[in-house]
């Protein structure tokens, strides 16, 4: 099991109230409800090794280069509000984030630590890149837990590799395998999905997009010519069937297309550090996490937690 964190802890920073806080008043909703989360998914999946995946850069500069739009309207803005996907991750001051969650994921880091929860990321890379590298290295199956679609595009019922993606807390998350992309979006595999993204675009990422080209256009084209380099090649083609005016966008956008793919597919190669995904029947460092239970109040929710992992 691969956590998408950022996406899972700004999700309970909104879904718990504010008002539970630490023993001194600090805020600790998003711990908290981070532990529940937590807690919540090792007792109904049972997962052997559980990997809470880091964003080290939410806004690697590789992307921004190849599309200078990359998450630019995530940077800090004069609105007070955060990213407004659940992806986000809120770890860098130059991104806004609501001012009582960033002192909290140093706390989250270090219970997660303590806990003995493996705790992974990699320098210039966002948490989805290191997901993807952990799923391409996975020998069995894998469940993807994160509140962003953008890694619906490593589904693959071949492999095992499904999304678990929150609705209403994460009680009861929606299970995304190919079935459900093809329900949804049309498309048959996580590989073309990446494909519909940067077909569509997404305004939450600052990707635009072909113009004129939305979701059900992109998954009729996919349908038609297969994946992109089939709908690059058909735009070549004057006898592959394209109307007058989807090859006048597509051709409009050729340059936006040439490196949109590298931006929009996860990085599968990431080098990352040597760490025990094992799932722990018990505290790593139980002393410290005394400690850190008393100073934070972290109460039930890390009981519930411990409960889980020992059952």
């Amino acid at each position: 099991m691969l956590l998408d964190t950022a996406s899972l802890y700004y999700r309970a920073y909104f879904g718990v109230p504010e008002s539970v806080r630490a023993p001194d008043g600090t805020p600790v909703n998003a711990v908290r409800g981070l532990l529940d989360f937590i807690a919540r998914l090792v007792r109904d999946h049972r997962p052997g090794d559980l990997v809470a995946c880091m964003d080290n850069d939410w806004r690697p500069h590789w992307r921004v280069e190849l599309i200078p739009s990359y998450k630019a309207h995530r940077v800090a803005e004069e609105s007070g509000r955060g990213p407004d996907v659940v992806g986000a991750s809120p770890a860098k001051p130059e991104e806004e984030t609501p001012d009582t969650l960033s002192p909290q994921i140093p706390v989250i880091e270090e219970v997660l630590d303590a806990v003995g929860i493996a705790r992974v990321g990699a320098d210039g890379y966002e948490a989805d890149d290191v997901i993807g590298t952990l799923v391409r290295r996975a020998g069995g199956p894998v469940d993807v837990v994160t509140g962003d679609r953008d890694l619906f595009q490593l589904v693959d019922d071949a492999r095992g590799v499904r999304v678990l993606y929150p609705v209403k807390g994460m009680g009861d998350p929606v299970v995304v395998d190919e079935a459900a992309l093809r329900e949804k979006y049309g498309v048959a595999s996580g590989a073309a999905y990446a494909d519909l993204a940067l077909l569509r675009g997404d305004p939450s990422d600052g990707l635009p997009g072909v113009a004129g080209v939305g979701e059900k256009t992109a998954a009729r084209l996919l349908q038609s010519y297969g994946d992109l380099a089939g709908i690059l090649a058909a735009v070549g083609d004057p006898a592959s069937g394209l109307t007058p005016a989807q090859r006048r966008k597509l051709e409009a956008a050729r340059e936006y297309l040439a490196v949109a793919p590298k931006v929009v597919r996860v990085a599968g190669d990431v080098a990352l550090p040597e760490f025990d995904p094992a799932l722990p029947s018990e505290p790593l460092h139980a002393q410290e996490l005394e400690e850190l239970a008393g100073r934070w109040g972290l109460g039930g929710s890390l009981r519930r937690l411990l409960d889980a992992l020992a059952g």
